[in-house]
This record gives C-alpha cells, structure tokens and sequence, in this order.
C-alpha cells in the first residue's frame, strides 16, 4: 500500500513541475510608455483576452507570439489552447467587439515591436533579451 501511494505521489509530482516550470519560461514585457511595473494574472488576461485595454491608466495594445516555448507558457497563463484563443479572436472579429492582436514569429520580433511600440505588451522566453523594454511583475 506504500508503495502504490509512493508512485501515486511521485506521478502527480512530475505533472506539476513541468507546469510550473513552463509559466516560468515566459516574462511579461511592456513598452516604458506603460506605467504599471505589475499586473496580476486576472488584468492580464483581461488585456489579452481584449476585455480591458489599460493598465495602470496606461493604454495597452496586446501582441503576440505565433508559436513556441513562451507562447505554450503563456497560453496556460490564459487557460486556453492556440486553437481556442484563435476562435476566441475571430468571434471578437466577427462581431464587431475586437480585433486580431498583432502576432509576430519570435522573441526578438516581439521584444523589437514592444520596444518601439508606445502602449505596447507582450510576452518572450524568460531568457530572452528584450531591450528598449521593461518586464511586468505577474501577481
């Protein structure tokens, strides 16, 4: 019996460090024109999702990456999957509520893009380099 529950535990364990570790592959960065330095994850959904468009009283404008390592971390950060975001997106579209954020092929495209773009947010790997940019604190 302690070894079923060993190898219970031990299963469950490894479901949830690649999950924690993947929401740490991914850093929040955001144009120096943004005032806030934090967000939690409820505001930062609401940004992405299209729900909400400022930040601290700043004016924000989502941009997102197209595919890999930070976009699968923030998609979990999101609750959603690439799939259910798109549809998401293009019923904003459809009816008239929203629009397609702008979503650019790398790290460095995204970093460029939030650098010199005034309200700008995005996301890129935690290890990527983002100049002209600062990182958002998620609570």
């Amino acid at each position: 019996m302690k070894h079923t529950h060993f190898l219970l535990m031990a299963a469950v364990g490894m479901l949830v460090v690649p999950l924690s570790l993947r929401a740490a592959d991914m850093k929040v960065i955001a144009n120096p024109s943004v005032s806030a330095s934090a967000v939690s994850a409820d505001d930062l959904k609401d940004v992405f999702l299209e729900n909400k468009d400022s930040l601290a009283g700043s004016h924000v404008d989502p941009v997102l990456e197209k595919g890999g390592p930070a976009h699968e971390a923030f998609l979990k950060v999101l609750g959603k999957s690439d799939a259910a975001l798109q549809t998401y997106y293009r019923s904003l579209v459809f009816s008239g509520k929203g629009s397609m954020p702008k979503a650019l092929a790398s790290d460095a495209e995204v970093a460029a893009w939030v650098a010199k773009t005034k309200g700008a947010v995005g996301y890129v790997s935690a290890d990527a380099s983002a100049p002209g940019t600062k990182v958002l604190e998620v609570k």
